[in-house]
């Protein structure tokens, strides 16, 4: 059929009998082509068809009918669901070839640890996409094998709508750079996508230490001959385990990297058990994190991998591609003109792929890191492996598999039934009942420098909370030292008394440790009080700036003074004079700010420092600094109480502190005397780019932990106590610290103790306040659901393995 000149595209009753919006069968656009004909080009071209059988679509493809590509594919119940309802044939089709389980195997250390109760459902991909096109015939879709699609520019002015499902290196995408503005996060870990004929009972993870590194496998069952079998390792260690010399020579589409196939299949014996791996055009490659800024061009959309991608760790690509399809073709039939169709799809699907790829993101950087991890117990690294993209948490695996996490708590010297939050710590000299803190939380309500009636509140709210550690701040060191002139000091004596008395205060009614945050904002200082956007601005007629250079902190921040020596060691002076009045007014713990690009935070990032005397250079330099104001106070601050030091782990800008620096200065610190870091990050410079999200920061807290030995406080977004838990049990953290939940609910510590159920003696609730410690019922919590089951389906088990019936001869 030669394609027609597209008509007006994107009204109503185009090419077509006229359709109601919003009611199935609206026609729209009435002849598609679809680029690419794997399983969501399919699935697409499926679904609109089915939705309006007037429609003309075209799927042109540029491999053959038979070709093979990929193994396995891993589905959600939420995706089987969907397909369910929108294709009831589709699924019967799928559902009768799924292999089916419910465990996660973790192989690590000689080891296997299992967690039950997930629940998977896989299938081959290329029995699902016969399925697909099986179904495209019996709805006259036009799919045209071993056709490369015409042109895009020919194809936008041919047809109504052009969707590009051509995959991760769409040369449709690439076509219009500047319209979909695609970001291509290309990866550190080489992988090679393979299958074996062993057919594994659950859902395996293996990890194998060798001498020149860890090689880790992701592998499932997906019929019942075969397992997908993805093997990966770190950059570094490929170079090292001489897959590099392997893969060296060029290889033709379609070909196979068969030395190292083999070489796979040698290391890997142990958990083949005799069985061959199987290539498919399999090679070592790294994986790209596809991104763009919009997915739709004029009359042109991308779907599926095209317009996105997801690492595999946390499922399947083709998942995603088949909801896009889903919700492109609903869209076509919903809404009255293309570009609300197309807008409306984008709309619905951006929020649910970037929810995906936050939570790919944090599985693939696990995976990449994963020698951090390698010296943890089996249990632990099992925990710590399965929720390591923050989408299964404690509270979920305990929902779960129960007997999974009483046993991990149990091999980490926990008890079942007592969450990993309530479990004491002891630093320095310092009992504290649970792992909470409440950092410090800026009042700036202190115009006279001294804490506030405000700061008494809230200090005294938080102790009643029931957090194992509160501590005060940001409290300067000196006048200059103030970041704004709302803000607490403690450089007088009237200070100390005040501190004294509020300290007085709280103890009488409270017996959680109190400590207190030292700093000089540096560069920061002279400021107003931050407003609704979180910014403070240069303060009129505000203080000189002191800063290792004289770089001002934006275009609108006046320009710091270079501290010569002589500042530089009244500063010291300051901290030191500072942590002794802390002492007498007899606070239990004491943090230095060495972070969020205050003074001593600007000596350590290379962005901040640009000296060229003994303080500047070389990180060994950027040190001397803070580690002359760390070993004053640590003269003068009394032995057993706990000291800590809070940093900025990266700077999330180019050029910035590298994880390695981190590292270098939390070893520096623990050497210098802290007893604790809390690892935050960023606030170092304006232009900073974090990857805001739920607990973004803890993997620099879990890196210090891991290559320091030094306890760590993580801190950043955590706001759950499932979260908190997770981090905890996972050993990525010694404490977490619960910062704008707080200001949220000032009793955090002690709900989340009453949603757990916990009443021992990590959650104490105030006597007076005991009646309301357990949580008060809410609307129909008194109605009692009568049975209207004649018989009460079994409970699934926790445990189910894929043990297909064996394969006749």
């Amino acid at each position: 059929m030669t394609p027609q000149p597209r008509g007006t595209q994107g009204t109503r009753g185009t090419r077509g009998t006229p359709g109601t919006p919003g009611t199935p069968g609206a026609p729209g656009p009435q002849r598609i082509a679809v680029i690419g004909a794997g399983p969501g080009g399919l699935y697409f071209a499926a679904l609109a068809k089915q939705l309006a059988p007037q429609r003309e679509i075209t799927v042109f493809e540029r491999d053959g009918r038979e070709d093979e590509f990929g193994f396995g594919v891993v589905f959600s119940d939420e995706t089987l669901d969907g397909i369910a309802q929108a294709d009831p044939e589709v699924f019967a089709a799928i559902s009768a070839e799924f292999a089916r389980w419910s465990d996660i195997d973790i192989r690590y250390a000689g080891q296997v640890r299992t967690s039950g109760g997930h629940g998977f459902a896989a299938l081959d991909r290329n029995r699902l996409r016969a399925i697909l096109q099986r179904r495209c015939a019996e709805l006259a879709v036009d799919v045209r094998y071993r056709t490369p699609a015409p042109p895009v520019e020919r194809l936008t002015a041919e047809y109504d709508l052009v969707v590009a499902a051509d995959g991760i290196h769409s040369a449709t995408r690439a076509t219009y750079p500047e319209a979909f503005r695609t970001e291509l996060d290309v990866r550190h870990c080489r992988y090679i996508w393979l299958a074996t004929d062993r057919v594994f009972e659950a859902f395996t993870f293996i990890v194998e230490e060798f001498d020149f590194g860890v090689l880790q496998v992701h592998a499932y069952p997906y019929s019942a001959t075969r397992s997908t079998f993805i093997v990966e390792i770190a950059e570094d260690a490929w170079h090292r385990s001489g897959f590099e010399a392997r893969a060296g020579h060029e290889l033709a589409r379609g070909e196979s990297d068969t030395e190292s196939v083999r070489r796979c299949e040698e290391l890997l014996a142990g958990h083949l058990g005799g069985h061959r791996l199987i290539p498919n055009a399999s090679r070592w490659i790294r994986f790209t994190t596809v991104r763009n800024a919009s997915w739709r061009h004029r009359n042109l959309v991308l779907l599926g991998d095209a317009a996105h991608s997801a690492h595999f760790s946390i499922g399947s690509g083709t998942k995603l591609a088949l909801e896009d399809a889903l919700a492109l073709a609903a869209a076509l039939s919903e809404q009255p003109t293309l570009d609300a169709a197309l807008t409306a799809y984008e709309t619905e699907r951006r929020p649910v792929v970037e929810s995906a790829q936050r939570a790919a993101q944090a599985s693939l950087e696990w995976f990449e890191t994963i020698g951090r991890r390698t010296g943890q117990g089996v249990d632990r690294f099992a925990f710590n492996l399965l929720t390591r993209s923050r989408r299964v948490t404690y509270g979920n695996l305990r929902a779960r598999d129960a007997a999974f996490v009483d046993a991990v708590d149990t091999a980490v010297g926990g008890s079942p039934g007592v969450p990993p939050m309530f479990r004491p710590l002891k630093l320095g000299a310092l009992e504290l009942r649970n792992r909470v803190v409440v950092p410090p939380l800026a009042t700036f309500t202190s115009p006279d420098a001294l804490p506030s009636a405000f700061d008494r509140a809230q200090l005294t709210g938080h102790a009643l909370g029931g957090p194992g550690l509160v501590i005060a701040g940001m409290t300067a060191v000196s006048p200059e030292g103030r970041a704004t002139d709302r803000c607490p000091g403690l450089w007088s004596d009237h200070q100390e008394a005040a501190w004294s008395e509020l300290l007085d205060s709280i103890r009488a009614v409270s017996d959680t440790p109190v400590g207190i945050q030292l700093t000089h904002a540096g560069r920061r200082a002279a400021t107003t009080a931050p407003g609704p956007d979180g910014i403070g601005r240069p303060l009129a007629g505000g203080w000189p700036l002191l800063a290792p250079s004289p770089l001002p902190w934006d275009a609108d921040s006046p320009t710091p003074h270079e501290a010569n020596e002589v500042q530089l060691e009244a500063v010291t002076a300051d901290f030191a004079a500072s942590a002794e009045r802390a002492a007498r007014a007899g606070f239990d713990a004491l943090e230095l700010q060495f972070g969020h690009g205050h003074l001593v935070s600007s000596f350590l990032s290379p962005l901040t420092n640009h000296r060229t005397d003994h303080y500047g250079g070389p990180l060994s330099h950027r040190l001397l600094f803070p580690l002359e104001v760390l070993a004053a106070v640590r003269a003068v601050w009394p032995a057993g109480r706990p000291l800590l030091v809070r940093i900025s782990a990266a700077d999330w800008a180019p050029g910035g502190t590298t994880e390695t620096a981190a590292v270098a200065i939390c070893q520096a610190l623990a050497e210098a005397g802290a007893d604790a870091v809390d690892v935050s990050t960023g606030e170092v410079v304006a232009h900073q780019r974090p990857p805001y999200g739920r607990g973004y920061q803890t993997p620099f807290a879990e890196l210090v932990r891991a290559a320091t030995g030094l306890p760590t406080i993580a801190v950043g977004a955590i706001s759950g106590h499932d979260d908190a838990n997770s981090v905890l049990l996972a050993g990525r953290a010694d404490l977490v610290a619960i910062g704008r939940a707080q200001l949220y609910d000032p009793l955090w510590t002690l709900h989340a103790a009453a949603e757990q159920d916990y009443t021992g003696p990590g959650a104490r609730w105030p006597e007076p306040w005991r009646a309301g410690s357990r949580r008060p019922p809410g609307p129909g919590a008194d109605r009692v659901a009568p049975r209207l089951h004649l018989l009460r389906e079994p409970a699934p088990p926790v445990h189910r393995r894929w043990r297909p019936a064996p394969v006749e001869e």
